[in-house]
């Protein structure tokens, strides 16, 4: 089941709605409708106005989030960055990108624009709110122009929080730009890093005594700022190696026409979870764990590989770097890569190849 579903493209970006969007959508919309005046429109007649309302301020909030993350967007093509698709979830929205801009000015640029289209936003909606509120007849907290009201306010109040310096927030990588023009990116990345989890240290004290939802977001800060040097810093070790350097040459293939119970089996002999496969020296696909893990055992005997092995090949270059396969393994969302040579199969890189990779470069 898919979690995500796609509504559009804009600029040539896809856009995606996540499952956990469709889940919060009531919550906002419910949320709107029992606040009073200014920020909901509790006590708005006849009632299908204030849940009309409330429901169409809500799709309105998320549009708002949308164009933040096109604004980061909109820079980072304008780089050079390629966008995979831009993903509203259930705290917010995510630009998908193919690669953080190292250049310092650039990255600076870029997530700044987030924030700046937040608060252009807000600003207008504000004024707008404040101009015809004062002609618009039936205001009182039951006009439809206090949907601008609290849009505005909201979208301030979203730039200011994406300000905040802590990754995976906006600030988090305009203090890592500020770092990375005084020393190396690895090392600046780390600097903010560390800063992101002081924050979130510090958040989550004041959540014990204050409020409980900022021990939510002080772990979801945390999170994020060891991810993002943990991510960032196998990235750039690994751009010193190519593919050809850490794979494994010594393929072991199956047969398209083995049947499911054979394969565990080998699977079970061999100590591997995934394997190539090939008609001759055709290469039909590959098989997996995952694939066969759901197959109840009296079907694995009358079952063949070829009912159930990934027909897409994802593969990389034996020239690709480390870096560049760790990505593709981190987008796809894959243990394993085929290398591919000239439409040959040269050999087989997984995840554990990076990670001992990394283990011997840091001792």
């Amino acid at each position: 089941m898919k979690s995500s579903l796609k509504i559009g493209s804009i600029m040539g970006i896809p856009v995606k709605l996540h499952i956990t969007f469709l889940l919060i959508l009531p919550v906002f919309a419910l949320v709107f409708s029992i606040n009073e005046y200014p920020l909901g429109f509790a006590g708005t007649t006849p009632v299908i106005l204030n849940y009309a309302l409330s429901l169409l301020t809500t799709i309105l909030l998320f549009a708002c989030i949308l164009l933040h993350e096109l604004g980061h967007s909109y820079i980072a093509k304008s780089y050079g960055v390629e966008i995979k698709d831009i993903t509203l979830l259930l705290f917010g929205g995510v630009s998908s990108m193919e690669e953080i801009p190292r250049e310092p000015s650039q990255e600076l640029r870029m997530a700044f624009a987030g924030p700046l289209v937040s608060f252009i936003i807000g600003f207008i909606l504000l004024g707008a709110n404040y101009i015809l509120a004062s002609t618009a007849s039936g205001y009182g907290g039951t006009s439809i122009w206090l949907m601008f009201y609290i849009l505005g306010s909201i979208n301030i109040v979203l730039g200011l929080f994406n300000l905040l310096p802590a990754f995976p927030m906006d600030g988090g990588r305009l203090l890592r730009a500020w770092y990375a023009k005084r020393m190396s990116y690895v090392k600046a990345t780390h600097y903010a890093a560390g800063f992101g989890k002081m924050f979130a240290f510090l958040m989550g004290l004041l959540g014990l005594f204050f409020n409980p939802w900022l021990i939510l977001i002080a772990f979801f800060v945390y999170i994020g700022a060891s991810e993002e040097d943990k991510s960032t810093t196998i990235s750039v070790l690994l751009e010193k190696y190519n593919v050809s350097d850490i794979m494994s040459e010594d393929v072991r293939t199956v047969s398209p026409d083995i049947t499911v119970e054979e394969l565990s089996k080998f699977m079970f002999e061999n100590k591997h979870l995934g394997y190539p496969v090939m008609q001759g020296n055709s290469l039909k696909g590959i098989v997996t764990f995952t694939d066969i893990r759901n197959i109840i055992p009296t079907d694995r005997f009358a079952t063949l590989v070829s009912d159930v092995m990934t027909r897409d090949i994802i593969s990389v270059s034996p020239e690709d770097t480390a870096s560049e396969a760790f990505k593709v393994m981190t987008v796809n969302n894959v243990g394993r890569l085929l290398v591919v040579s000239d439409g040959e199969l040269v050999g087989i890189l997984s995840r554990s190849d990076l990670m001992r990779t990394m283990t011997l470069l840091n001792e």
